[in-house]
């Protein structure tokens, strides 16, 4: 039985939001199937030119399409919450942030800078808008900045040190600045929130959150609710390759580290032999075919980052690598298959998330 706590944003409810994941690893079957859980699905924009019948098409119509195609797919699976996460950082923002609007999804998240003006891509559409931030400072901003359209974020997402994938914090702060944790951050947000505002605005915690236990903490340091990507991926319905997932079965703790990724962000990701490559500066040739970053400069760069993330979505780790929470090394076999050897099911993990939560409320945890 799923019986963790809902939180509202605006008139949606859910019990906690899916942790996009791009490229393709959270598509159309994990969000439907969170979705289907009372959480809130979410798919990652960019990518999805890259498979199936859009790979001939020119690049940025194939991943207008392609995401296109998937936010349908995952409309038609589930009837719950279904949003997107579009990265500010992408080139065609505006383009997929106009099917993001089309095809009527619930909410739009940004982060990987600042969406200053998602309010008026959006216009009037019921559309919930939730901007990421790493600190205080940049949830003011975004309150500054959407103010122009008579709008205030209908929730902010603060994501911790712990996140998987691309970072909001420097890379010197990342190594060698114990004092940045979520629980620090949170408080600040919650605090403005709470009182900055006509009326509160939820905020989602976000970064290293694995288990109902972490669940309960976050909620007791004022936030809604979480947001959790890393422990989803060891699912039957993640949409990323099963050798993609074995490498989080496969990851010990000291696997997991921050690396320097060509979007000019740090990021966090299980080391393998590409990246050791990439660390020992071989050369790996490729041809940027869809500029698909503002901040990537592919004369610049040591590799396509998108052909990286690709190549791993599909269980190529001889041209790719996997991005991954501080908590991916808790995945194990025994929690994560069950006993016919396949992947647990989302329902199966929410059933354990919900578990977990309780017994440390019990315990007093």
């Amino acid at each position: 039985m799923i019986n963790l706590p809902k939180f509202k944003i605006g008139d949606l409810e859910m019990n906690l939001i899916l942790g996009a994941m791009a490229v393709g690893i959270t598509g159309k079957r994990i969000s439907s199937a969170v979705a289907d859980c009372e959480g809130a699905g979410t798919i990652g924009a960019i990518g999805w030119g890259a498979f199936g019948k859009f790979q001939n098409m020119n690049p940025i119509k194939a991943d207008r399409e392609g995401f296109r195609n998937e936010i349908r797919a995952a409309q038609k699976m589930s009837n719950g919450v279904i949003g997107v996460n579009i990265m500010r950082a992408l080139t065609d923002y505006e383009g997929l942030v106009k099917v993001a609007v089309e095809e009527n999804v619930d909410m739009i998240i940004s982060g990987a800078g600042l969406s200053k003006d998602l309010p008026k891509l959006v216009g009037d559409k019921p559309i919930k808008l939730i901007p990421i931030v790493s600190n205080q400072r940049t949830a003011k901003i975004m309150k500054l900045l959407w103010a122009k359209y008579d709008k205030v974020p209908d929730a902010y997402i603060v994501e911790g040190p712990e996140a998987g994938g691309h970072l909001g914090f420097k890379y010197e702060d990342l190594i060698n600045n114990p004092k940045i944790k979520l629980e620090n951050i949170l408080k600040g947000v919650v605090d403005f929130a709470n009182n900055d505002f006509k009326n509160p605005v939820p905020v989602i915690a976000a970064g290293g959150i694995y288990t109902g236990q972490d669940i309960l903490k976050y909620q007791r340091l004022g936030a809604a609710g979480v947001q959790m990507g890393t422990r989803f991926v060891t699912t039957l319905e993640c949409d990323a390759a099963d050798e993609f997932k074995q490498t989080y079965l496969n990851a010990n703790e000291e696997d997991i580290q921050i690396i320097k990724s060509p979007v000019g962000m740090p990021g966090r990701a299980i080391i393998n032999p590409f990246l050791e490559k990439v660390k020992n500066n071989e050369e790996i040739y490729f041809k940027c075919k869809s500029n698909c970053l503002h901040t990537c400069d592919p004369n610049d760069s040591p590799y396509c980052i998108k052909k990286a993330l690709v190549g791993a979505k599909q269980g190529n780790f001889e041209e790719g690598f996997a991005f991954a929470g501080t908590k991916a090394y808790l995945a194990t076999e025994e929690s994560c298959l069950d006993d016919s050897g396949k992947f647990i099911a989302v329902k199966t993990l929410m059933e354990r998330l919900s578990q977990e939560y309780h017994i440390a409320k019990e315990q007093g945890l």
